[in-house]
């Protein structure tokens, strides 16, 4: 079978990506990168796993006062994420 219209290789990549199901692997890729930047540096230091599933954040934070002082700020920061990566990443962030 031969094809009568030429496609650019970067607009069908384009049309890959913008797909909401690999757009939203992409942002969960990413996630690690997000949560550093809404966070901050020393929180993301102490943070040793972040796991999302069915659009739940798990956040487990070694340090006592950082966690407390991020389950306090978990709705802002939750809307925070799903602002920065451009979709409805996390309805709910628990925080561990």
């Amino acid at each position: 079978m031969r094809r009568t219209k030429t496609v650019l290789f970067g607009d069908v990549l384009q049309e890959f990506f913008s797909r909401p199901y690999v757009a939203a692997k992409i942002a969960e890729g990413k996630l690690p990168d997000t949560w550093r930047e809404v966070v901050g540096n020393r929180a993301a230091d102490h943070t040793t796993e972040l796991k999302l599933e069915n659009h739940v954040l798990y956040a487990h934070l070694s340090s006592s006062i950082i966690r407390s002082e991020l389950f306090y700020r978990r709705e802002a920061i939750a809307a925070e994420i799903n602002r920065v990566s451009g979709m409805q990443l996390v309805n709910v962030l628990i925080i561990k």
